[in-house]
């Protein structure tokens, strides 16, 4: 197995929050429960404050560890000017490499920031600022980007909108565009960041989308291509040295949202579409629909949490993974314990998928060569409020 990272990503309000994984550890295997440890802590694992009267009141779960997250301090804040021309005002983060973020505000402008060396780099403004993006990190397999974080960040429309199906194949689209890291001309000596617009996928310009509409539900990174895939429109592949996308199947990913690979397992890990649970593939042949190879469940929330936004998948290295669910929890407190409390709630949990040497023993699924099993580590819970609200994890 190769190495882990060391820090998790938090984006808190306007923060960009580092945590280091070998002071906040998600990963250590706990000592197993007696019988007195299971008797006092079975029902009662969160215990949290009601913010009115002060009175604690209690969260049941089935967990027998949850200890509340601290966010540690600021390493960076942003914020953006409010704009005319735009409707409110807000920043999108986006993941590069290790710990190198792109953000962008709503009027398209860009900058990216290294938490390692807490250097700040401009980038070109965006051609047209996306309403719901989402991120793809290429790296550059050129070993000679030195610390300027090379490849190509691609951001595109989650839910794009219908163009007009008269438009070439190539002809380039504001909705999908990319930042590449290159040399301004063959003659140049060094490196920069630039923006450069890419067709969209085939089903923006077909006549049918403007009839239905399609969402972009997953995507990932298979080699050095991206890979998308649409409710009802099928999958798609950029192939980024052409920059041209082909239809690869009728079929959408079982999965929902951004997909990761784990080259030691040679599989990809994601959210499973059908019921959120961590979940494996593989994508290396996309002639046929790619089928789970692996689901399992880490959390067991309680009945008075309901989701209030998607889950978010971390990938940490060598078969170790953050899950971010998000739930907002119900719960009666106040002075009588007759008031009904609400508060948004964030449950990290550390989980490891690792080949099973007890194949016979597997508590996954395997591939047909290799058996999987995951184990779940460490939960953490952290209680947002007006001035601590985790948006993204990375």
């Amino acid at each position: 197995m190769g190495l882990s990272r060391r820090f998790l990503n938090l984006i808190v309000e306007r923060e960009l929050r580092c945590i280091d994984m070998a002071r906040c550890p998600l990963f250590h295997h706990p000592p197993l429960p007696t019988a007195a440890t299971v008797a006092n802590t079975e029902k009662t694992v969160v215990s949290v404050q009601d913010s009115t009267t002060r009175k604690p009141f209690v969260m049941e779960n089935d967990l027998l560890l949850v200890e509340r997250l601290q966010l540690p301090d600021p390493t960076f804040s942003f914020g953006a000017e409010a704009d005319d021309e735009c409707d409110g005002c807000g920043i999108d983060c986006f993941p590069l490499a290790d710990r190198k973020v792109a953000c962008v505000d709503q009027s398209g402008r860009a900058f990216l920031f290294d938490a390692d060396t807490r250097q700040l780099v401009t980038m070109p403004s965006l051609h047209r600022p996306k309403r719901w993006p989402f991120s793809l990190f290429v790296p550059s397999t050129d070993h000679g980007d030195g610390g300027g974080g090379g490849g190509s960040l691609y951001i595109m429309e989650k839910s794009p909108r219908p163009e007009d199906g008269r438009c070439s194949s190539t002809q380039p689209s504001d909705q999908f565009e990319a930042f590449v890291y290159r040399k301004p001309t063959a003659t140049a000596s060094c490196k920069s960041w630039h923006r450069q617009l890419l067709p969209p996928p085939p089903f923006v310009r077909d006549h049918a989308y403007s009839q239905t509409h399609r969402q972009i539900t997953s995507y990932a990174v298979v080699g050095d291509d991206v890979l998308v895939s649409a409710q009802d429109a099928g999958s798609y592949c950029l192939d980024t040295a052409k920059n041209a996308w082909s239809r690869v199947g009728e079929w959408t990913l079982p999965f929902l949202g951004k997909v990761e690979y784990v080259p030691e397992l040679k599989l990809w890990f994601g959210l499973s579409a059908e019921d959120g649970r961590l979940a494996a593939a593989d994508l290396s042949a996309m002639d046929t629909q790619p089928e789970l190879v692996g689901s399992w469940k880490e959390l067991d929330p309680c009945r008075e949490w309901h989701l209030s936004r998607d889950p978010q998948l971390v990938n940490l290295g060598s078969g170790r993974f953050c899950v971010a669910r998000f739930f907002v929890s119900e719960e009666f407190g106040g002075e009588f314990g007759n008031k009904l409390v609400e508060q948004d709630l964030v449950i990290l949990t550390g989980v490891e998928v690792a080949e099973d040497v007890n194949a016979g023993d597997c508590s996954g699924s395997g591939n047909g060569k290799l058996e999987l099993r995951m184990t779940t580590h460490k939960s953490r819970f952290h209680l947002s409020n007006d001035r601590a609200y985790i948006s993204a994890v990375f």
